[in-house]
């Protein structure tokens, strides 16, 4: 009962801290009802609550940086008695001025401030203009002819711009449950920013073939190696960005070190909810994760 309280916590209240944060900031939480002792067989010593967690849309909060945002959290709760400018001043240098911005006393101590508030805290520390985009105009890509055979290599620049045929990998990346990671790509992508796409993906670059490309980006991009299995290969057409992809899958539990600059956030979905979720909500994903997804014929 003491957890349902602090997952549904509010602001001000003595049960609001880290944890109402963090789960608010991903599912909207409602406490139902307490539920009696009395209808449990055998009849434990405590209550039981009931509580509803519905996920939050993609796009329901600005983009805001999810480590730093913890981190906040952290130094802000580590003393609930202390003022939180006081605990955040290796963080927040002129906290005079972040309490403005966000609309909050300069006295105020972390409870007070609500999920939105330390959202905008986190974006004030740290401003989304500030994030790299991890999109180099000037990188190399291998490009290619309608049959996949190489016939040079040309920047990012020119074969986006111009729609060159090019080589792009794709990972799906399972738990033990079953449960497919998806990544909702950064708002700073040059294609399909703040969608949500697959586990990793990415180029072909200059002298790389698909297998080494998948062992790199699977590292660069989520911080893990795994072994990795090709699943299949999509042609290239206007669904996919003109890529001809090759999708592989592995492996992995976490925890995983997302790259800040390429991904948002990452989380496992099972497959019956992806699906239902591409059939309702198709353009919150990058199309060529949808290619992706009809050829991996992943049981529901």
């Amino acid at each position: 009962m003491r957890i349902a309280r602090r997952l549904s916590a509010h602001p001000r209240s003595k049960d609001y801290g880290i944890l109402s944060l963090v789960v608010q900031s991903q599912y909207c939480v409602e406490y139902l009802r307490t539920i009696p002792a009395s209808v449990f067989l055998p009849q434990p010593e405590v209550e039981s609550s009931l509580v509803r967690l519905t996920p939050r849309l993609p796009n329901e909060f600005p983009f805001y940086d999810r480590g730093l945002f913890l981190a906040l959290l952290r130094r802000g709760f580590s003393q609930r008695r202390k003022q939180v400018g006081k605990l955040l001043r290796e963080k927040v240098e002129d906290w005079p001025s972040a309490a403005r911005e966000i609309g909050v006393s300069s006295q105020a101590r972390a409870e007070e401030l609500s999920l939105e508030q330390w959202i905008a805290l986190t974006r004030f520390v740290q401003p989304p203009a500030t994030q790299m985009a991890g999109n180099d105009p000037t990188e190399e890509f291998v490009v290619v002819d309608e049959n996949d055979s190489v016939t040079g290599v040309a920047s990012r620049r020119e074969v986006h711009g111009n729609n060159f045929l090019h080589r792009a990998v794709h990972i799906f990346i399972f738990n033990r449950k079953g449960e497919l990671l998806l990544q909702k790509r950064s708002p700073w992508k040059d294609r399909h920013p703040e969608l949500w796409d697959s586990s990793a993906a990415g180029h072909v670059g200059a002298g790389e073939g698909y297998d080494a490309t998948a062992e790199r980006e699977l590292r660069e991009e989520l911080g893990v190696t795994t072994g990795l299995a090709p699943v299949g290969k999509i042609p290239a057409s206007q669904r996919t960005g003109q890529e001809f992809i090759w999708l592989y899958k592995g492996e992995h539990e976490g925890p995983f070190a997302p790259a800040p600059s390429e991904i948002d956030l990452v989380q496992f979905f099972a497959p019956e909810t992806i699906a239902r979720w591409i059939d309702e909500r198709p353009g919150d994903f990058a199309p060529g994760f949808i290619e992706c997804w009809r050829v991996a014929s992943i049981p529901t």
